[in-house]
């Protein structure tokens, strides 16, 4: 797995870079990580290998935004997230790259369009969000996380309707990730695809993960709420269509 040409090491290394900008600065560009590493090493393989840089990113993230987590919007997801990482581990098996990438683009373009359609709409005063939004958007992200390690986008969706101011946003999507990434290494390791061999190279690229994320807390602090909403929702539907595409 680290045999890879000198190209293909900085490739990586912009993917850890990434993944580490992500966490702490702009979420959405997490996905470029899950593209490159795609492109770099067999789909199964790699998201054995961004599971522990995640990892690495959310522990900074959580140590600097974890004062402002919500921690109300977490509990209505965690019950949910946790029957879609299992329901994941049991499909991991009987889909193939390509039918993932596809339901996973389409789960993804489908709760994106329902969120633009609600926002633009006049909504009645004191309108809650149905009862099935969280329960769902639980689901599909603890599916689509174990599968392809792409549930930023759907978490996005989540945190902008629920209206969280940006530094919420970054802490509750912070604690919401360390807890959901923590309990996906079992199911990983279990399918084997979290390994000694994919560890070393998390442990070369470590110090990428930990310049993006110090980065990202940076340029966080210059992002005004409207361009980061915008930004983060952006980056949702190019997701979603890369992976469709």
């Amino acid at each position: 797995m680290t045999h890879l040409e000198p190209w293909q090491w900085a490739l990586a290394a912009v993917g850890a870079l990434a993944i580490g900008l992500s966490k702490t600065g702009i979420n959405g560009v997490a996905m470029l990580a899950v593209v490159i590493f795609a492109n770099l090493l067999p789909a199964r393989q790699a998201s054995g290998v961004v599971l522990p840089m995640l990892v690495m990113a959310d522990v900074v993230a959580v140590a600097s935004y974890r004062q402002h987590a919500v921690w109300s919007h977490l509990w209505r997801l965690f019950p949910w997230t946790a029957a879609g990482v299992v329901a994941g581990y049991c499909a991991l098996g009987r889909v193939n790259d390509r039918q993932a990438s596809v339901l996973i683009a389409v789960i993804i373009l489908g709760m994106l369009a329902m969120h633009l359609w609600r926002r633009r709409r006049p909504a009645a005063e004191g309108e809650a969000h149905p009862i099935w939004f969280a329960p769902t958007i639980g689901v599909l992200a603890g599916f689509t996380t174990l599968v392809a390690n792409a549930a930023g986008p759907l978490m996005a969706i989540y945190l902008i309707a629920m209206r969280l101011p940006k530094m919420e946003y970054m802490g509750t999507g912070a604690m919401f990730f360390l807890l959901l990434n923590l309990f996906k290494v079992p199911f990983m390791a279990h399918l084997g695809l979290v390994n000694a061999s994919s560890l070393g190279l998390n442990l070369v690229l470590a110090p990428a993960v930990i310049a993006g994320a110090l980065l990202g807390r940076r340029l966080l602090a210059h992002l005004d709420q409207k361009l980061f909403e915008q930004l983060a929702l952006a980056l949702a539907a190019l997701a979603g269509m890369k992976l469709l595409l």
